[in-house]
C-alpha cells in the first residue's frame, strides 16, 4: 500500500469516528433528559465561575486604585502657582502618553490625570474636558479614583456655592 492511501484511509476513519461521535452526542442531547439537565448544570456552573472571576478582578482593580490614590495623596501636591502649572502640564502629558500605549497602562494614565485634576483650580471644568479627550476605559478608572477621594469635587462645589 502506498503512503497516500494509508493517509486517506486514516483521514476517512477519523472523519467517520468524529461524525459518529457528533451524531451520538446530538442524539443523547435530544433524547436523554438527564443528559440535558447535566449540560444545563454545567453551563450554569461555568457562568457562575465566570461571574466570580470577574468580580474578583474588579475588586482587585478597585483595591489597586484605592492604593494608588492613597499613595498620590501621601506624596503630596505642589502649593506654589508656578509649580502647580508645571506639575499639571507634566502629569497631563504623561497621562496622554500612557493612554496611547494601550490598555495595559490605563491605571497609570488615570493616576496621572487624577494628579493633574488635584492641582487644577476648577476640577469640574477639567472633568468636562477629560470627557471629550480621554478614552472611556481610562475615564472610568478616573471616576473610581474620584469616588475614593471626594475632596476634588466637593472642594470645587463649596467654592461654587460661596461665589
Amino acid at each position: 500500500m502506498q503512503v497516500s492511501t494509508v493517509v486517506l484511509y486514516g483521514a476517512a476513519a477519523a472523519f467517520a469516528i468524529t461524525s459518529a461521535d457528533a451524531a451520538y452526542f446530538d442524539y443523547k442531547r435530544r433524547s436523554d433528559p438527564n443528559f440535558r439537565k447535566s449540560l444545563k448544570k454545567e453551563k450554569k456552573l461555568h457562568a457562575k465561575q465566570q461571574r466570580a472571576e470577574a468580580n474578583a478582578q474588579n475588586e482587585s482593580q478597585r483595591e489597586r486604585l484605592r492604593e494608588a490614590v492613597r499613595k498620590a495623596q501621601a506624596e503630596g501636591f505642589p502649593t506654589d502657582v508656578e509649580e502647580k502649572e508645571a506639575y499639571f502640564m507634566s502629569e497631563v502629558a504623561r497621562g496622554e502618553t500612557l493612554c496611547s500605549e494601550g490598555p495595559d497602562s490605563a491605571v497609570e494614565a488615570a493616576l496621572c490625570f487624577y494628579r493633574a485634576l488635584k492641582v487644577y483650580p476648577q476640577p469640574n471644568d477639567l472633568i468636562s474636558i477629560y470627557d471629550k479627550t480621554v478614552p472611556k476605559h481610562v475615564l472610568d478608572l478616573l471616576a473610581e479614583m474620584l469616588a475614593v477621594d471626594r475632596t476634588v469635587i466637593s472642594d470645587d462645589d463649596e467654592a461654587g456655592h460661596i461665589e
